[in-house]
């Protein structure tokens, strides 16, 4: 165990869920991840603190949780995570003229440069949270990822500046502070999801980021290497469980595990004769749910979603096959069936699901390397990002923390996901045209072969 790194902690506060994961890095540069907790989130709509006091009981849950996965954990300051269709991004451009120019360029001018865009005049009621060069120029030298150690008189370059409402992110830094903990920066969730399942070649290549949560969709294209455009798109999973609950007529807890056991974003790909049935409310007859149907209202909500990522690349000229990485789907949404095809078809651009367990340390259990915990990983490694360069000070934890057994992988492990055991008493049949005849017996048949019936699906 590599003692000499900091624990840095990750908070995720999404709209369906709250997730704290603590994280240290091994001698090999993976993150071995220390402790783990989630809960129930209630108080966030589409990705904006709404009731302050849900959203402290909410992340005070998920803290208990991750101190239960290890006892030994002391945590502070957090990274967290902010969305909302509040973020805006505008592109700026800024230069310097050096003192001494005949010295080296170094980070401190760097620095500056980056600092004095915080003076960037931003509408009244906006905040900046983050300024991201992109290229830079020194004299008449263009396009230079990296100007420290050139020499020259002038340096500047061109800059994606991040806004969000100051009310907004006051919500949230309140929340945070009133569960006990401090906020050691806020990151915009598209760009912790991204550095939590982007490699370097991707970057190179080009490609957008779509990470599909609950309440938001949050983009970020990189091209040449560069951050070209961040989005946040205010529709998404909790969208689809709502249009699911209204062209059904079912409740919203049905709605949510009908989509995630035999939801598909491809109407065509869903079986035409199979049906889910749901038991009625209160003695009320059992309801049968066509498959097709219930594809039909995902495909739609899913299709609208993919159109404003389409916008959103025609908007920097970034469509027609020019990003060669592609499209990288992540956040719970991303694990419905036939997305990547349907996400192809509207895009017209290859599409992958992005995991972020290329950062985690091999023997992590199976569910942290899922797409839902992409930007709560991101936000350690963008805590690692400013400690690695010297952007905040840190206190070096040199306390013997292991990582604790609950969170390593068993031979045996099987995870359940949430709500499985209620929704396994719904049965999936085919209707196979069954004569009158038949029709009279096959309730009872379909009860005698219910086993059989179940592990055919």
């Amino acid at each position: 165990m590599n003692n000499e790194q900091p624990i840095i902690v990750g908070l995720d506060i999404g709209t369906t869920k709250i997730a704290v994961i603590a994280g240290r890095k091994n001698e090999f540069g993976k993150l071995e991840i220390l402790g783990f907790g989630k809960s129930n989130s209630n108080g966030v709509k589409h990705g904006q603190v709404l009731n302050i006091d849900e959203t402290i009981k909410a992340i005070r849950s998920a803290l208990e949780n991750c101190f239960a996965s290890n006892p030994n954990l002391e945590i502070g300051e957090v990274y967290v995570g902010i969305a909302g269709h509040h973020i805006k991004s505008l592109q700026t451009r800024g230069d310097i003229v050096r003192q001494r120019t005949e010295e080296e360029i170094t980070q401190r001018e760097i620095d500056q440069l980056i600092d004095d865009q915080y003076k960037t005049y931003i509408p009244a009621g906006d905040q900046i949270i983050d300024v991201i060069p992109q290229e830079f120029t020194v004299d008449n030298f263009q396009n230079i990822p990296n100007p420290i150690g050139y020499g020259g008189v002038k340096v500047g370059a061109n800059f994606h500046i991040i806004t969000g409402d100051k009310n907004a992110i006051k919500n949230i830094n309140r929340s945070v502070e009133k569960a006990g903990l401090f906020t050691k920066d806020l990151v915009l969730q598209p760009l912790a999801s991204s550095s939590a399942v982007m490699g370097q070649e991707d970057l190179e290549a080009g490609v957008a980021i779509v990470d599909i949560g609950g309440g938001t969709t949050d983009l970020a294209v990189f091209y040449e290497g560069i951050l070209k455009h961040t989005a946040v798109i205010p529709f998404a999973g909790e969208n689809i469980t709502n249009d699911i609950k209204t062209g059904l007529g079912v409740l919203k807890t049905q709605a949510e595990q009908m989509k995630v056991q035999f939801g598909s974003a491809l109407a065509n790909e869903a079986k035409a004769n199979a049906y889910i049935t749901i038991p009625g409310l209160r003695g009320m007859p059992a309801k049968e749910i066509s498959v097709k149907n219930l594809a039909n209202i995902i495909q739609a909500r899913m299709s609208e979603i993919m159109d404003f990522v389409t916008y959103h690349l025609k908007q920097v000229g970034l469509e027609n096959r020019m990003l060669n990485g592609g499209i990288i789907l992540t956040g719970g949404g991303s694990q419905l069936k036939h997305l990547i095809q349907l996400t192809e078809y509207v895009t017209g651009l290859p599409a992958r699901i992005g995991y972020p367990n290329e950062h985690l340390a091999a023997g992590h259990i199976e569910e942290l390397a899922k797409p839902t915990y992409s930007t709560c990983i991101g936000l350690i490694l963008k805590g690692y990002d400013d400690y690695e360069h010297n952007r905040k000070q840190f206190e070096k934890d040199y306390r013997k923390v292991e990582v604790p057994d609950g969170l390593k992988k068993t031979a045996e492990e099987e995870l359940v996901p949430a709500g499985e055991e209620e929704i396994s008493e719904e049965k999936v049949r085919q209707r196979k045209g069954l004569s009158n005849f038949w029709g009279k017996f096959k309730d009872g048949i379909i009860d005698l072969f219910k086993e059989e019936e179940d592990k055919k699906l």
